[in-house]
């Protein structure tokens, strides 16, 4: 096969040259629509998780399905972890045109290379910062739940305008055939005379080695390989081959995954307090004991601890429906409801439910002492929890303090 690093430009005698005869145009096509539909599923299934945390007035939060978050968010965990080898197949592909001589040709080049430039940070950003989330390891100073919503928008805004700058050689490498399509080096195809659009019909690049199709296929199997031992944390059934799950369901006491113990909350001695209590704030207030609360769970639920770290579980719940404190208190199924942990400094300390959705008879207040949980270090669970169908566990809220209704639209 001729020599296809030929061109026309001068280039300095030092500068990189690529030949592989994998790289092509139409490998990162196919490649780049893999992309676009991760990253897309990830940019949705994320809307929904941030809809958990601030959820507009307008809307209520539904009280079912009760699986549904369970799935968006187990989705958009497994997802953008397997989108971080085909990001590094991506880049990979790729690689050359960043040698391109000259680096700049015009200025509409220059802003070219500058949208790709946000689009490569911005994607590893995303998908970093998202897995040592995961992990639960914040090795930055910023809050991530902010930046990791707002970068979505400067990620999915980059794809598109990457899309459309890209559009022509899109098209291109979408319609050729794998074997067949242009080697992608260093020198763009209007400069190299072996390019199909300069020399016409030339015979496939040899590939001695490994094909084209053999690295999708490579791919393929190291993004499936990710899924199926990551599945495991959001499937339960799959959880014997779940090797990179990062929260394991039978790890934890009563077989559900902790995130944060009572010692680590700061509530270790009030979550063990025997004259703990729940105030209940209305316009007819009262509180609740230990003592009362275990005369009054009677209620009882098959719900999932559902984290926003991509891990569930199914749980039973005792407890009492949330709409019986609020109607003792005087409000009704319309009224509004805060409820408020014994833990200090968390933005996850408080809870609050707009509309019928945060008072339905399938909220439960559930009793420590019966419901699943993680709670106190030494095996003794939760005071009380307020588990929520349909919600992301932050939500639920541990180790409750107080719980206050008003009417809609007060407060």
């Amino acid at each position: 096969m001729p020599d296809v690093t030929v061109s026309p430009r001068e280039r300095p005698a030092a500068w990189p040259r690529f030949s592989s005869p994998l790289r092509s145009t139409a490998l990162t096509a196919r490649l780049g629509r893999l992309l676009g539909i991760f990253f897309g599923t990830c940019f949705v299934t994320g809307l929904l998780s941030h809809y958990q945390y601030q959820p507009w007035a307008w809307l209520p939060e539904p009280a079912s399905p009760v699986w549904l978050y369970r799935v968006t968010q187990g989705t958009h965990v497994i997802t953008g972890i397997a989108t971080i080898p085909l990001v590094l197949v991506k880049l990979w592909s790729v690689y050359p045109n960043l040698f391109r001589w000259p680096a700049v040709t015009s200025l509409k080049h220059a802003a070219e290379r500058l949208s790709v430039f946000v689009l490569v940070a911005s994607a590893l950003v995303q998908l970093t910062t998202g897995l040592l989330n995961v992990l639960n390891w914040y090795a930055w100073p910023w809050d991530f739940v902010a930046v990791h919503r707002f970068l979505a928008y400067v990620l999915i805004g980059s794809i598109l305008l990457h899309v459309g700058l890209k559009l022509p050689d899109i098209r291109y490498g979408l319609r050729a055939r794998l074997p067949d399509a242009d080697v992608l080096t260093e020198i763009p195809w209007d400069e190299n005379p072996l390019a199909h659009s300069n020399a016409g019909d030339v015979p496939p690049p040899p590939t001695p080695a490994l094909t084209r199709r053999g690295v999708l296929v490579a791919a393929g199997a190291g993004v499936g390989a990710v899924v199926v031992t990551t599945l495991g944390q959001t499937v339960t059934p799959l959880e014997p081959v779940g090797l990179l799950a990062v929260r394991q369901w039978n790890k934890g006491p009563q077989r559900v995954p902790v995130n944060t113990t009572a010692q680590q909350a700061g509530v270790h001695d009030l979550a063990r307090d025997p004259g703990w209590s729940l105030r209940v704030d209305g316009p007819a207030p009262f509180t609740v004991t230990l003592a009362d609360l275990d005369a009054l769970a009677r209620a009882e639920v098959d719900l999932p601890i559902t984290c926003v770290e991509g891990w569930s579980v199914g749980a039973h719940w005792r407890g009492i429906p949330l709409l019986d404190l609020v109607t003792r208190a005087g409000g009704d199924a319309g009224s509004q409801v805060e409820v408020i942990s014994l833990q200090q400094g968390s933005q996850f300390g408080r809870s609050r439910g707009a509309g019928n959705g945060a008072v339905t008879s399938r909220n439960r207040a559930g009793v420590g002492r019966g419901c699943p949980s993680g709670g106190a270090d030494d095996g003794l669970l939760w005071r009380c929890r307020r588990a929520r169908p349909m919600n992301c566990s932050s939500s639920g809220l541990c180790w409750m303090r107080t719980a206050r209704c008003w009417a809609a639209g007060v407060g």
